[in-house]
C-alpha cells in the first residue's frame, strides 16, 4: 500500500472513529450484553475474533440471528460502536431480540480469493453460521437469519445474500462497495480508487480474473441466480446517500437498476445530502434494522384494506388485456 493511499485510509478510520463515538453518547434505557468469542478456521487466518450482542432480559437460546459486517476499515469492534442504535431499536421495539454478531473479516471483501489462500464466504456460510447456532442455541431457517453491514460489509451483505437465497430471509446493504460494471475490464478509476490494483488482484488473480471477479459482484450474481432469488422472495435493502465520497452512490444505482430489470423486489433508498459518513449514517441503520424487522424476522399480516379496489383494477387490467404477471415492463439493457 502505498503511504499516500495509507494515510487516506488512516483518515477514513478516524473519522469513521469519530462519528461513531458521538452516536454513542446518550445511552438508551437498557443496553444489550456484549461478549466476544473465537472460532479456529483452516479456511481463514485464524482464529477469528467475534463479537456479540445478545438484548438485554433475553438468553440467546431461540433467538434469529443478524449478522452485522464491518467496513473497510474495521474489525469486530464495529459492532460496540453501534451498540446505541441497535439497542435503541430494541427499546422501540423496532427490531425483534435476536443475536447480533461481527466477525473480524479484516479487509477481506467477505469473499473467497481466487487463489484459494482465504475463503471468507465459505467460512461464513459453513463455519461461522453453523458454529453459532449450535453455542448459543438460536433459530434456524432462513426466516430466523438476516445479514447487514455498511460499505465494504454492504458489499459483504449483497453478495452472501444473493448467493445463498436459501440461508438467508434477507439483506441489508447500506452504502455497499459495489462498482457499476458487469466486467472487471469496465470498471473505472473513480469507482475503485479507494481499493488499488494490488488489493484487487490478491482477491481476484493478478491479473484479475475476469470470471472470478463476476462471480461475485452482486450485480452479476443477481442476473445469474434471478429463479432462486425470486423463488425464495428474499427480502433485499439498499441505501446510500447521493454525496458518497468514494462515488458508492453509482455502484448502488447500477445493482438497483440490475435489480429492477431482473424483476427481482427490493427496497432502494437514495438519501438527498448525505454522503458515507456524517449524522445521516445511525439513523440510517436504525431504518434497515426496522425495515429487515418487518419484512423477515417479524412480518405483520398481509394488508387487506384496499382489496375492493384491487378487484375492480383487476377487471379493468382482464379487459384491456394487462398481463400483470409481468409486473413492470421490461427496461433498456443495463449495459
Amino acid at each position: 500500500m502505498t503511504p499516500t493511499r495509507r494515510a487516506a485510509l488512516s483518515a477514513f478510520a478516524l473519522a469513521s472513529a469519530a462519528f461513531t463515538a458521538d452516536c454513542g453518547a446518550a445511552a438508551p434505557p437498557s443496553e444489550g450484553v456484549l461478549e466476544t468469542g473465537t472460532l479456529a478456521s483452516g479456511l481463514v487466518p485464524s482464529p477469528v475474533k467475534y463479537t456479540v450482542l445478545r438484548p438485554p432480559g433475553h438468553a440467546a437460546a431461540g433467538l434469529p440471528l443478524l449478522l452485522f459486517l464491518h467496513g473497510g476499515d474495521g474489525d469486530n469492534g464495529f459492532l460496540a460502536r453501534f451498540q446505541h442504535t441497535i439497542d435503541a431499536a430494541w427499546a422501540a421495539d423496532e427490531l425483534a431480540p435476536c443475536l447480533v454478531v461481527t466477525p473480524d473479516a479484516d479487509r477481506s471483501l467477505y469473499l473467497d480469493y481466487f487463489d484459494g489462500s482465504q475463503k471468507w464466504e465459505t467460512f461464513i456460510v459453513e463455519e461461522l453460521i453453523p458454529d453459532l447456532r449450535r453455542t448459543y442455541g438460536l433459530a434456524n431457517g432462513r426466516s430466523a437469519t438476516v445479514v447487514a453491514g455498511i460499505s465494504m460489509g454492504g458489499l459483504g451483505a449483497a453478495r452472501l445474500g444473493l448467493k445463498h437465497p436459501e440461508l438467508f430471509g434477507g439483506l441489508a446493504a447500506l452504502e455497499p462497495g459495489v462498482e457499476p460494471a458487469l466486467r472487471f475490464a469496465d470498471v473505472r478509476t473513480r469507482n475503485a480508487f479507494q481499493r488499488g490494483r494490488p488489493f484487487i488482484e490478491a482477491r481476484f488473480g493478478s491479473p484479475v480474473n475476469e470470471g472470478w471477479w463476476q462471480a461475485n459482484n452482486p450485480a452479476n450474481v443477481a442476473i445469474a441466480r434471478r429463479d432462486a432469488i425470486a423463488a425464495a422472495k428474499l427480502a433485499i435493502y439498499l441505501d446510500v446517500g447521493d454525496l458518497d465520497m468514494f462515488h458508492i452512490d453509482e455502484g448502488t444505482e447500477f445493482l438497483h437498476r440490475v435489480l429492477w430489470d431482473q424483476r427481482i423486489l427490493h427496497e432502494y433508498r437514495l438519501l438527498r445530502g448525505a454522503d458515507h459518513l456524517g449524522r445521516t449514517l445511525a439513523p440510517r441503520v436504525g431504518e434497515a434494522l426496522k425495515w429487515l424487522d418487518a419484512q423477515v424476522l417479524r412480518p405483520p399480516p398481509p394488508d387487506a384494506s384496499y382489496r375492493a379496489g384491487l378487484a375492480g383494477v383487476n377487471t379493468l387490467k382482464r379487459l384491456a388485456g394487462v398481463d400483470d404477471a409481468l409486473r413492470r415492463p421490461p427496461l433498456p439493457p443495463t449495459q
